[in-house]
């Protein structure tokens, strides 16, 4: 299966909200799909590192970095902690670095640019709360879905087209 979205609004129009499509995808896996974990942070991924570490066996990290395009909040040593815990897909309204690598990497990962500069690690920032961006608030525990055409929401897991 090459595309996800257009298959699940075909069977689901109702139960799906769409993001607006302002991310750029960056990782190997195309298609990926799982329950939401969200961080709200500004130029410090701590949370993010701290998330990467533990089980995300089903789960998409979905991280509202405030669009800053200052530093990134995603780097190829998380990614590849990311894949080893499980993590299906990272989604990040801000930057990632180490795109090269991330490329090879069975993960997906949306963003909205490359930024070169890592952040600082001051363990600021909020895990599971509310995060609104692209036009939608990200609720955890929430499903998401995404794609290369696209990023989308349902309230409750969906049954994939095979």
């Amino acid at each position: 299966m090459l595309d996800l979205l257009p298959d699940l609004y075909d069977i689901y129009p109702n139960e799906l909200l769409l993001a607006q499509p302002l991310f750029t995808d960056y990782g190997q896996k195309k298609i990926f799909s799982g329950e939401i974990v969200t961080v709200a942070c500004f130029n410090d991924n701590s949370k993010v590192k701290a998330l990467v570490a533990t089980d995300g066996t089903g789960k998409v990290m979905v991280v509202d970095g405030k669009a800053s395009t200052t530093h990134a909040l995603l780097g190829d040593m998380l990614a590849e902690k990311a894949v080893n815990n499980g993590w299906q897909g990272i989604v990040i309204n801000g930057c990632i670095r180490d795109a090269g690598t991330i490329a090879t990497l069975n993960l997906g990962v949306k963003a909205l640019g490359c930024c070169p500069i890592k952040t600082e690690k001051l363990g600021i920032g909020k895990v599971n709360t509310l995060v609104t961006f692209a036009g939608i608030t990200f609720i955890p525990g929430q499903f998401i879905y995404g794609d290369c055409n696209g990023l989308a929401i349902s309230e409750q897991p969906l049954s994939l087209p095979s």
